[in-house]
Formats: C-alpha cells, structure tokens, sequence
C-alpha cells in the first residue's frame, strides 16, 4: 500500500490509534502506538524509540532507535475496532541513528539471509502449521491445564470450538493472511491453523499475526489459546512444522521431473542435506525453550531423529506426496520447529543451512522410508541416525560452536541470546520439581 493509500483507508475505517510493531529477539510482539493524527508524520519521518529494554537489543548508553514503517503490513485490528471507531496496526524494522539496519532486529536478521538467497537467484518460500490448546480460565483469569474438550483428530461429533476456529479464521482473514485450513488436532483440546505458503519475511510476519489474533479471540471466547511445545504431559505437544521450497525465475527449484526422489531437483537434495547436518546447530533457535524438549522425545509423533524420507511422517524431514501435475507443489517439510520460536529467527537459520547445502554440494544421505519411531537404539546406530539435543542446554551448546547461527544471527544477537537461553536452562536446572516433592521427600 502507498502512503495514500493507508490514509484513505484509515480516513474510511475511522482509525483513531495505530500500533507500530516489532518483536524482541525471543519473539515476543512489542509495540508503539501513536495516534492516526501522527502517522502522516511517523511515515515520512519514522518514529524514535528507546530500546534499552527491550529484550536483545541495545545498551543504555546507545539506546536511540528509530522504528520504519512497513506500508505493506498495514492492517486494521477486527478484536480492537468497533463499527464507530478502528485501531491499526503496521508492522516496523528497527534502525539506528546513523540510518544503518540494527544487526538485532528479527526480521532484519531474516532479511539478511533473504538477500543472501537472492544473490544466489532464489526465491524462499515457506508455509508453516501452527498447532495450540485451548484451555479455560478461572475467574481471575488465569489459564489452567484442562483441555477445553474430549475430541481427538479431525472429530467433529465432540468438537466443541467449531464457532471458535471460525471465529479465529475470521480474525487472522481479515488481517491478510489466507487461511487455508484449521481443523481440530490429535489431543484432546488441541488445534491445527494452516495458512498458504508465502515468502519468508511476509510468513514470519503472519505468524506473529495469528498467534496475537487467536490469543485475542480465544479471550473473547472466556479461553486461553496457548502455542507452548508441550503443556501436558502424556499427549502431543504443539508444533510449526514448516514446508519449504525455493523458486527461480518463477519456477520451483525444487522440481525435477528426472528425479529418482519423487521429483526433487539436486538443488533440494542439497538443501535438505545442509538442514540435516546444521540441525543440531540450530535446534536452539528453532526450538528454544525449555519445554520445546519435552516435545521432542520418541512417540507422540515428534521427530528426534535426523532423517529424511519421502512421505514418511516419522522423518525429521518429510517430502509431501504430490497430486499429479501439482509440480509447483514440490517442498520439504521440516517437522521439528515449535510456535515457541522467534519465526524471524527460525527461518532464517533454516534457510541458512539450507543455502550451506547447495553452496557447498553437500551429498545428501539415503531417504529413510520406514517407521524411524520403532527404531531401537541399536538400529538407529547400525543406519547412522543421529538424534536432536535432549535438552536445551545441549542445544545451546551446540549453538554455541556453530559458525552458522553465529553468522546468521550477528555477534551482538548471537551473544545476546546464548546468555538468555544459559539463564534459562540454569534456573530451570536449580529449580525443584512438583515431581521430584512427589518421588523423593517421604522416601529418603
């Protein structure tokens, strides 16, 4: 959208406040908000902010930063307007006084990597799935661990958040994201939001989009929509698998039609061999809290082996079957990210091992195409299948080591998250346990 073409929208919406949005290097949404009187102004002149404490970013003495507006995020909010008055929103990227991008920025980081495909004549595309609970809330408010109804995979009998899911698809529709399905998932009070693939910056963005839209319906609903990998224990935990393919000239790379892999190109097979030796590297990012390694444990359908194969939705990687003539259909499907993760961030340390992989023709191992969830520990030696970090302070410090996610995240966001995630898996380390009361203090 032009700049006219925002103000005329806001002129017929009657939008009175306008958020300015970016998100903190762990993803959370933050925001500025100025009056509709001041956006003329904020999109010829950008808008300065302090970001001394926002998680990530600067240091007190260098705090001034300024926010510039993505014209084309612009969106009016549906749960914060009213048919008298509208609220706005228009997501930002995060500059310095000088003018210069500031390397912690999310979605600059994502951005980097984009640029970095686009020497190379690629084009990244992904499409992520987005899995929640709804759990009720007590009458404070507060969430608590009960799911919100008995159905089980695409049940329909003992669904009880059918209006619910419209209401939500609804919601993120009118934010400019194309809602393709949201059903109900495999446990009990557990859903699925699928949305059309798209390329990487404007998916990233509608990501955080839809996690902020379903919180907010899910509110409206007296219920609270949580996306953590793994809130009970005993049943499937939420993830964002992420397809993904790569175009050139308007044509998927990823396509081959002489292909003995289901119609994958070369320049796929490396891609899929450069996630799959970096993956340890970069599970921190994509999965990292930690309770994203509660969700990662053999059953419950999560994968934790680092493997590909075609169909087979054991596979950390998993090659969709196409319909016929479906070529541009043509991706790999990464299952092992969690919605816990910055998307900014995940795709982009993605998309960088992907790139690892085609730069440096990295041969890509056998497709495994049998149920890896049955393997035994003997079994997965013999075939040379490794598995993801147990923890995430394993994960960290394979981070720690990896030139990628250095690269990738810059030095300043590199050691900024690292000292995050180290308190976090220390303070989770020193904490005592509900489980560790119950096992041990009558008995020793």
């Amino acid at each position: 959208m032009t700049k006219k073409e925002v103000l005329q929208q806001c002129e017929q919406y009657n939008v009175r406040f306008v958020h300015l949005q970016f998100c903190d290097l762990l993803g959370m949404v933050k925001s500025v908000t100025i009056p509709v009187s001041k956006l003329d102004d904020a999109i010829d002149h950008n808008v300065w902010f302090d970001g001394s404490s926002i998680e990530g970013f600067t240091r007190i003495y260098e705090s001034d930063m300024y926010l510039k507006l993505d014209l084309t995020t612009f969106a009016i909010i549906p749960w914060e307007s009213d048919s008298e008055e509208s609220v706005a929103r228009v997501i930002c990227d995060v500059f310095l006084p000088d003018g210069s991008p500031f390397e912690g920025d999310p979605r600059q980081i994502l951005r980097r990597q984009v640029e970095r495909a686009k020497k190379l004549g690629f084009e990244y595309n992904v499409g992520p799935e987005l899995e929640f609970f709804l759990f009720p809330v007590d009458e404070d408010g507060k969430a608590y661990v009960m799911p919100h109804d008995t159905a089980g995979y695409f049940d329909y009998s003992a669904d009880r958040a059918g209006a619910i899911r419209g209401a939500m698809s609804d919601a993120v529709s009118a934010m400019g994201v194309d809602v393709e399905t949201i059903h109900h998932e495999v446990a009990p009070g557990q859903h699925e939001i699928d949305f059309k693939y798209n390329t990487a910056i404007k998916q990233a963005d509608h990501v955080m989009t839809v996690k902020t839209a379903l919180r907010a319906v899910a509110q409206d609903f007296g219920l609270h929509a949580t996306f953590m990998p793994k809130p009970i224990s005993g049943v499937n935990g939420n993830g964002m698998h992420v397809h993904q393919s790569l175009s050139k000239g308007g044509k998927n790379a990823f396509y081959d039609e002489k292909s003995k892999y289901n119609g994958l190109s070369q320049t796929a097979l490396q891609f899929i061999a450069g996630q799959l030796k970096h993956l340890p590297e970069i599970v921190s990012i994509t999965n990292p809290t930690v309770n994203s390694y509660k969700r990662l444990v053999p059953g419950y359908e999560a994968p934790v082996y680092i493997a590909w194969g075609q169909t087979n939705r054991s596979a950390l990687i998993r090659i969709p079957r196409l319909t016929a003539g479906r070529t541009e259909g043509t991706r790999c499907e990464l299952r092992c990210p969690d919605s816990s993760s910055n998307p900014y961030l995940a795709f982009a340390v993605m998309l960088a091992a992907g790139l690892n992989g085609i730069e440096g023709k990295y041969p890509v191992p056998d497709p495994i195409d049998e149920n890896i969830f049955e393997f035994t520990e003997k079994k997965a030696r013999r075939m040379r299948v490794k598995t993801v970090p147990g923890s995430l302070g394993e994960a960290i410090n394979k981070s720690e080591k990896s030139a990628l996610v250095k690269d990738v995240l810059g030095e300043h966001s590199f050691a900024k998250f690292l000292d995050g995630k180290k308190a976090e898996a220390d303070s989770f380390r020193l904490a005592v346990s509900q489980w560790e009361i119950d096992q041990y203090l009558d008995n020793y």
